[in-house]
C-alpha cells in the first residue's frame, strides 16, 4: 500500500493576527475566550463530501487498478524485449517447424494486452466501481439536503 501524500482536509490559512496595541494586554493569555454567538445553521450530522475518506480510497483503489494494466502489459513486453537483448540464442530457436520463439513471444503480445485489458476492467468493477457509486450516493444526498434548507 503507498502513501497518500494529499491531506484528507483542505488547507485552511491560519487567522490574521490581531491588531497589536502596546499598551492593553491580556493578563491570562491562556484564559478561555469568548465564544463566537451561533450564526444560526444547523450543525451537520455527516461530514461534508470534500471531508469524506472515501475519496482517499478511491484513489488508492484507482490507483492499484492503473498498477495492475500497467505492469501486466508492460511487464511482458521488457521480458520480451530483455529476452531479444540477452538471449538471441533462445529467442533464435524453432518451436515448430519454421515459426522461432521470438516470432511466438511477440505474438502473444496481442493476447497478453487484452489480459491487461481484462484485468483493468474486472478490477474497475471489483474495488473501483462500489466506491465511487457511494461517493456519488452521498453527493446526491449532501445535494437533496443543501437544496431543502
Amino acid at each position: 500500500m503507498s502513501y497518500d501524500p494529499s491531506p484528507s482536509y483542505p488547507y485552511r490559512p491560519p487567522d490574521p493576527p490581531q491588531s497589536y496595541d502596546p499598551y492593553t494586554y491580556d493578563t491570562y493569555p491562556w484564559a478561555p475566550q469568548e465564544a463566537s454567538e451561533p450564526t444560526g445553521r444547523r450543525p451537520q450530522r455527516h461530514t461534508p463530501l470534500g471531508h469524506h475518506s472515501d475519496l482517499r480510497v478511491l484513489r488508492s483503489a484507482y490507483r492499484w487498478q492503473r498498477r495492475v494494466a500497467t505492469l501486466t502489459a508492460l511487464g511482458y513486453f521488457v521480458l520480451f524485449l530483455i529476452l531479444s537483448a540477452f538471449a538471441p540464442s533462445f529467442m533464435t530457436s524453432t518451436v515448430t517447424d519454421g515459426l522461432p520463439t521470438g516470432l511466438l513471444l511477440a505474438l502473444i503480445q496481442v493476447p497478453v494486452t487484452w489480459l491487461a485489458i481484462a484485468l483493468y476492467e474486472q478490477t474497475a468493477r471489483r474495488r473501483v466501481d462500489p466506491i465511487a457509486d457511494r461517493i456519488r450516493k452521498h453527493a446526491e444526498l449532501d445535494a437533496k439536503r443543501e437544496g431543502t434548507r
